[in-house]
C-alpha cells in the first residue's frame, strides 16, 4: 500500500479503531490456541475491543493464524489485518542453546545464521514479529532471567544484539523474516537481590557505559520495535519513563519503530504507586511513548475518555496508529495477510536436517569445558574401556529451558543418543540414579499441579532402585559421566533463586560416585551460572553445558570424544558461593583492593570466609590441548586523537590437535574523572589455530575507544595513560601501556 493510502486509511477510521490498534490480547481471546505463560487476568473488555485489537500474542502454527486472521478479516467496518507477536527467545522448532550458552560461543557470526534460521521457520509458521533478542546485561546469577542474556559484559552483549537482530529481520527487505522485538528497555537485568520484577538503581555513568550500549547496538542494527521494561529504574517504571523512551531511544538515539509494553506492564502502573488508576496509567504510558499496550486493560478502556476529557491530544494516538499501521504495510498485510505461510511452507523449513546441523554446532560452540584434569578427555571410544553414564539428564528430553516455548522436548537428542553413536551397549551403561528434583513444595508453587508434581517425583521404593542400580553400574565401569543440573521451573522469568547449587538429591548420589574413587566427568545442564563448588571438588573433568537445545546429546558426545574440541568461553562469571552475588570482571577499582594495596591482612576489600574472586570469571574455559600466549608489543607509545596504536602478540597452538581460540583484549584508564572498571572488553578475536602452529594476533585501538560516560551520560575522551591486557580469559592477560595525549 503506498503511504497516501494508508494515510487515507487513517483518517477514515474511527476513535475506537484507531485504539484498537493500540492493544495486543492473546489467543483465547479468539478462540485460538494460546500459550502464554503468564499471568491469566480478566481484562474487563468488550467484545468490541476484541474485534478491533491490532495485534495478537503467543498463536502457534500457520493453521491457527490463518484460521484467526481469516475470523478477524470477515468482521464488517475497516478490518485490519492483525500483527502477530511471539515468545521466539533460543529458536522456533528448532531450538537452540539458552542464550546464555550463545554467548559462551564468542561467536556472533555464527549465532546471526542461527537466528536467520530460527526467523525462516517462524515466518513459515505466521509469525511476524519475536519478543527478542533480551539485551539485558547481568550480573546476578540469583535472577532467574540470567537464561535469556548473553552475560555481563556491554561489548560482547552488544555484538550479540546486533547478531541477533540482525538475523531476525535479514529477509524483510525479501518479504520474508520477522521484526525483532528488542527487550526489556531499560536495565531489567539489575534488579535488585536478582530478585524478579524487583527495582533497579544506578548511576547514568553506570547505565550508560553498561547496561544501554546492547540495546543501543540493536538500534543501529535496524531493530523496529522495543518493548519497555516490568521494573522501575531510578524511581520511574520503564513503561512510563518518558526520558527513556523519548529523550534516549528516540531524540538521541533516533529510534522510529514501535514501543511495546510487556505483559500487563501499563496496569501494573497502579501497582508500582505510579498512577491512580487504569485511566491515568494509560495517559502516563501513552504520553511517555508506549506504542502496544500487552494483555492489560488500560487502553482499551482509557484512551477514549481520556480523549473526550480534553487530557489526551488525538495527536499523540495517531502517531502510535502510524506506527502500527507502517509496520503493518513494510511487513505486506494489506497485500497478504498471512505473508505466504502456510501448512506446507512449515513442512518444509522446519527441523530439516540442514537446521538441526546448526543446532548441533551452535551447542558445541556454547558448552564450556571448565575442568579437565590429566587429560581425562576426550574420551577414546575404541579403547574398550566401560563407561557408565549416571544422572537425572542421562536420557532426559527436557533440556530446552524454560522458554523456548514453541519447541517440543520429543525432538530432543539426549545423552544417551548421542554417547551411542561413540560406544556399542558393551562399553556403556546407562542409570537415573535419582529425579532431577525432590523438592514437591517448589514444583507446586512453580506452577506445576500436584499430580503432575507427583509423576516427576518418584516414589521413594523407585528412587532407592534408582540410586541403586547407578551404584551398581557405578562400581564395575571404568569412567564414570554424571549428567545433573536445575530443573527446568528452576531458571527463566520468574526463577529467582537463593540456593544456587544442585538440588540436594543430585549432589549426594555425585558424592556417592566420587568416592568410589574412578575418574567422573560432570555434565552440568542449567539455566544460570551455578555454584559449582562441590561438583568441581568432586569431578575429573567439568562441562558446563547449560540447557543445549534439541541436538544438545549429539553436541555433548562430539565434545566427550573429541570429535569437536571445546571452544566455548564464559560470557558470565561462575561464583564460588552464592553471597558473592552479584559478582562480574568489570568491576571499578577501589582504593583498597585485595592485591597492591597499601594495608595489609584484613583492612582490604576482600571476604573473610570466602574468596573474592569467582569460581571460574568471564572468558574462562578450556580446550584440549595446550596454548602459549607469547609476550604482547605495542607500535607506539603515545596516542593523538587521529591515530592508532595497534598490540601484537603470537599465539602458538603447543599440541597435536587443532583449537579455537577466542584472544580477548581488556582496556583499563588508569586515571580518570569518573573511576573506571579494573579492565573493560574492548575488542576479541575468535580464530582457529593447527597443530603445532602459532599464528600472529593484532588488535587496533582508536582514540574513540578509549572514552567513557560521565556522571551526566555524556561520551568523554580524556588524555592520560592506558593499559592494554590480552589474553585467554579476564584474569589471565599481560599488559602493555601508552598514553593518549590532547
Amino acid at each position: 500500500m503506498k503511504k497516501t493510502e494508508l494515510k487515507s486509511l487513517m483518517d477514515s477510521l474511527t476513535i475506537e479503531e484507531k485504539i484498537g490498534q493500540l492493544v495486543q490480547l492473546s489467543g483465547e481471546f479468539y478462540n485460538a490456541s494460546d500459550i502464554s505463560l503468564g499471568p491469566q487476568r480478566k481484562l474487563g473488555i468488550t467484545q468490541r475491543t476484541v474485534d478491533l485489537s491490532g495485534s495478537v500474542l503467543n498463536v502457534a502454527s500457520a493453521d491457527s493464524i490463518h484460521r484467526l486472521q481469516e475470523q478477524h478479516l470477515a468482521q464488517k467496518g475497516h478490518p485490519i489485518p492483525l500483527l502477530f507477536m511471539s515468545d521466539i527467545v533460543y529458536g522456533y522448532k528448532t531450538v537452540y542453546p539458552i542464550p546464555l550458552g550463545m554467548g559462551s560461543s564468542w561467536d556472533p557470526e555464527l549465532i546471526r545464521k542461527a537466528y536467520e534460521n530460527t526467523a525462516e521457520e517462524a515466518y513459515a509458521g505466521g509469525q511476524q514479529v519475536a519478543f527478542a533478542p533480551m539485551v539485558d546485561l547481568v550480573h546476578d546469577a540469583r535472577w532467574g532471567r540470567v537464561l535469556e542474556s548473553t552475560g555481563e559484559d556491554p561489548h560482547l552483549n552488544s555484538r550479540f544484539a546486533d547478531a541477533m537482530v540482525s538475523g531476525f529481520q535479514s529477509q524483510l527487505k525479501d518479504g520474508k523474516g520477522i521484526v525483532s522485538c528488542v527487550k526489556h528497555f531499560a536495565a531489567y537485568g539489575a534488579v535488585e537481590g536478582g530478585r524478579e520484577y524487583n527495582s533497579a538503581d544506578m548511576s547514568l555513568s553506570n547505565l550508560f557505559q553498561n547496561y544501554l550500549p546492547s540495546y543501543h547496538a540493536a538500534v543501529k542494527a535496524g531493530a523496529k520495535m522495543m518493548m519497555s521494561s516490568l521494573t522501575t529504574l531510578n524511581g520511574v517504571p520503564g513503561t512510563a519513563d518518558k526520558w527513556l523512551l523519548q529523550d534516549v531511544l528516540r531524540k538521541k538515539w533516533g529510534f522510529d519503530g514501535i514501543v511495546i509494553s510487556d505483559y500487563a506492564s501499563i496496569f501494573e502502573l497502579t501497582q508500582h504507586g505510579f498512577a491512580a488508576d487504569d485511566q491515568d496509567a494509560a495517559y502516563k504510558a501513552l504520553n511517555a511513548g508506549v506504542d502496544i499496550d500487552m494483555k492489560s486493560p488500560c487502553y482499551a478502556n482509557g484512551l477514549k475518555p481520556l480523549l473526550e476529557e480534553g487530557h489526551l491530544s488525538e495527536d499523540k494516538i495517531d502517531a502510535a496508529v502510524w506506527r502500527v499501521l507502517s509496520l503493518k504495510n513494510e511487513l505486506g498485510l494489506f497485500e497478504d495477510p498471512f505473508r505466504g505461510s502456510s501448512t506446507a511452507l512449515e513442512k518444509k523449513n522446519l527441523l530439516t536436517p540442514a537446521k538441526r546441523e546448526l543446532a548441533r554446532q551452535v551447542s558445541r560452540e556454547s558448552m564450556v569445558l571448565l575442568k579437565n584434569d590429566s587429560a581425562i578427555l576426550p574420551l577414546k571410544a575404541n579403547d574398550h574401556k566401560k563407561v557408565a553414564l549416571i544422572g537425572p539428564y542421562a536420557d532426559e528430553q527436557a533440556m530446552l529451558g524454560l522458554w523456548a516455548v514453541h519447541g517440543d522436548t520429543k525432538d530432543t537428542v539426549t545423552i544417551k543418543t548421542g554417547i551411542t553413536e561413540y560406544l556399542n551397549d558393551d562399553q556403556l551403561s546407562v542409570a537415573k540414579g535419582t529425579d532431577i528434583i525432590r523438592d514437591a513444595d517448589f514444583l507446586t508453587h512453580s506452577g506445576m499441579g500436584p499430580e503432575l508434581a507427583a509423576k516427576v517425583i518418584s516414589s521413594p521404593a523407585v528412587e532407592q532402585a534408582n540410586h541403586d542400580a547407578a551404584i551398581k553400574a557405578a562400581k564395575v565401569a571404568d569412567v564414570i559421566i554424571f549428567a545433573g543440573g536445575e530443573h527446568t521451573l528452576q531458571s527463566g522469568e520468574a526463577g529467582s533463586r537463593t540456593n544456587l547449587r544442585l538440588p540436594a538429591n543430585q549432589q549426594q548420589l555425585l558424592d556417592e560416585l566420587a568416592a568410589l574413587g574412578k575418574p567422573v566427568i560432570s555434565i552440568i545442564l542449567s539455566g544460570r551460572p551455578l555454584v559449582l563448588t562441590d561438583v568441581v571438588a568432586d569431578s575429573s573433568a567439568v562441562i558446563e553445558a547449560w540447557f543445549p537445545g534439541i541436538e544438545g546429546g549429539h553436541a555433548l558426545a562430539d565434545i566427550l570424544f573429541g570429535t569437536y574440541n571445546p571452544s566455548a568461553r564464559l560470557s558470565m562469571s561462575m561464583p564460588y558461593v552464592e553471597s558473592q552475588t552479584p559478582i562480574y570482571y568489570n568491576h571499578l577499582s577501589t582504593g583498597r583492593p585485595e592485591q597492591a594495596s597499601q594495608h595489609v591482612g584484613r583492612f582490604v576489600s576482600r571476604y573473610t570466609d570466602a574468596p573474592t574472586d569467582p569460581l571460574f570469571p568471564f572468558g574462562y574455559g578450556l580446550s584440549y590441548g595446550t596454548v602459549v600466549y607469547h609476550e604482547p608489543s605495542i607500535d607506539r607509545q603515545t596516542l593523538t586523537r587521529d591515530s592508532a596504536v595497534t598490540v601484537t602478540l603470537a599465539v602458538e597452538n603447543t599440541a597435536d590437535i587443532d583449537r579455537t581460540e577466542t584472544v580477548q583484549l581488556y582496556l583499563h584508564d588508569v586515571v580518570a574523572s569518573v573511576v573506571q572498571p579494573v579492565k573493560k572488553l574492548i575488542d576479541f578475536k575468535r580464530l582457529t589455530i593447527g597443530a603445532r602452529k602459532t599464528v600472529q594476533v593484532s588488535f587496533t585501538v582508536k582514540a574513540d575507544d578509549l572514552g567513557f560516560y560521565d556522571r551526566a551520560g555524556e561520551y568523554v575522551i580524556e588524555p592520560g595513560l592506558f593499559r592494554l591486557m590480552v589474553g585467554p580469559s579476564s584474569n589471565q592477560t599481560q599488559s602493555v601501556e601508552f598514553r593518549l595525549e590532547n
